[in-house]
């Protein structure tokens, strides 16, 4: 976060440079290892294990791009701060395997190193004040480098105090926060590229199981489209829908820290850990699309679709005090499928959740058109 009325000369003009498209490179390669973590334990305490290390991944991001937000960052010195940082978050990536064995002390101290530079690129040798920024290089950076040194259980509950940390600190520094003049084009179009980072690891997990097949059999092709045709419809759900409604909230925003924190903060944390879990669960299902799916693998696959959809809720009437009814009604209809999501082939649970999502896309569609046609006519 930047300090209060230190946004950059060209706010007007605020674009995503170069700089932070080849730095997000860095969380493609950060998202896969945190899928594979969860790929090795399926079960409740699994998933929790994965989402303890992803969010200060995603926290190092969120913070990163709030700098270049509130900055400008387009020059030499600040191109290597965030390039730095990118090292650093190199590094917690590579540690993520080993995370919770013997290289936890690289996760930690990867994390409070990032912690470190950002507050230097944000405090510019003025001192720092209360903030996300400060709180996170004395609480939560700290916190992660003393769990790396520690042993099982208490190795995690640290980190989950460290995370916890994390996401609670904009709401405790909402005073500060409200001061900070946020662009309205350049973040929304950031969350929305993290988006698209998560789905790239779901086009991994559909092309990958099928392309080390031994024989491209009819079955493994259909899952294939099946699973394809899930993942556009997921994008389909977003970026033809949200996406403006996200940019336009900002902009009309009173207090824009607000749809900063709730929504693309906290909100985004949502749709990435659902597009993760997704992208997961369609690796294992891609394996045998003749055979059911276990438990796990079903919750993580209609569950992390239940949660994408179910968080438009929550970010709709964030934004709008309003209620997404339709992504709600889907939510509810594909946890109405989860008791009997392993019961059936893995080809029939991938079509049954591309249709639910494709089926959403066509009813929201036809609303806004219906929507369309009326005010056109009411003109």
């Amino acid at each position: 976060m930047s300090e209060p009325g230190t946004t950059g000369e060209r706010l007007s003009q605020k674009r995503v440079t170069w700089a932070e498209l080849f730095f997000d490179l860095v969380f493609v390669f950060a998202v896969t290892e945190v899928s594979a973590l969860l790929h090795h334990d399926h079960s409740w305490a699994g998933a929790g294990r994965a989402l303890v290390i992803f969010i200060p991944i995603y926290w190092v991001w969120v913070g990163t791009s709030v700098l270049a937000n509130t900055h400008d960052v387009d020059n030499p010195l600040n191109r290597l701060g965030i390039f730095a940082i990118g090292l650093c978050s190199l590094f917690m990536a590579l540690a993520t395997p080993g995370v919770y064995g013997d290289r936890g002390v690289l996760f930690g101290a990867s994390y409070f190193a990032a912690r470190i530079l950002l507050a230097a690129l944000v405090s510019r040798g003025r001192g720092l004040v209360l903030s996300p920024v400060s709180v996170a290089l004395f609480v939560s950076g700290p916190l992660l480098l003393i769990g790396g040194f520690l042993d099982e259980p208490a190795r995690v509950t640290v980190w989950a105090i460290a995370a916890f940390s994390d996401l609670a600190t904009p709401a405790l520094t909402r005073r500060w926060l409200v001061k900070v003049r946020f662009h309205p084009e350049h973040l929304p179009e950031r969350f929305g590229l993290f988006l698209i980072i998560a789905l790239g690891e779901s086009i991994v997990a559909i092309g990958g199981p099928a392309a080390s097949a031994t024989d491209l059999k009819g079955a493994v092709v259909v899952a294939v489209a099946a699973a394809f045709v899930l993942a556009c419809a997921l994008w389909w759900v977003y970026f033809a829908f949200a996406a403006d409604a996200v940019r336009h909230a900002l902009e009309t925003a009173s207090v824009r820290a607000d749809v900063v924190r709730r929504v693309l903060s906290y909100g985004h944390l949502s749709f990435i850990a659902a597009i993760i879990a997704v992208a997961v669960g369609m690796a294992e299902a891609m394996v045998r699309p003749g055979e059911h799916l276990h438990d796990g693998v079903a919750g993580l696959l209609f569950g992390g679709c239940a949660l994408y959809f179910a968080t438009f809720g929550y970010t709709r009437w964030q934004m709008f005090r309003k209620w997404s009814t339709t992504r709600l009604g889907a939510a509810a209809v594909v946890l109405a499928l989860l008791p009997f999501a392993h019961l059936v082939p893995s080809l029939a649970a991938l079509c049954a959740l591309a249709a639910v999502a494709v089926g959403l896309n066509v009813v929201e569609h036809l609303v806004v058109s219906r929507a369309v046609r009326s005010e056109a006519a009411q003109s």
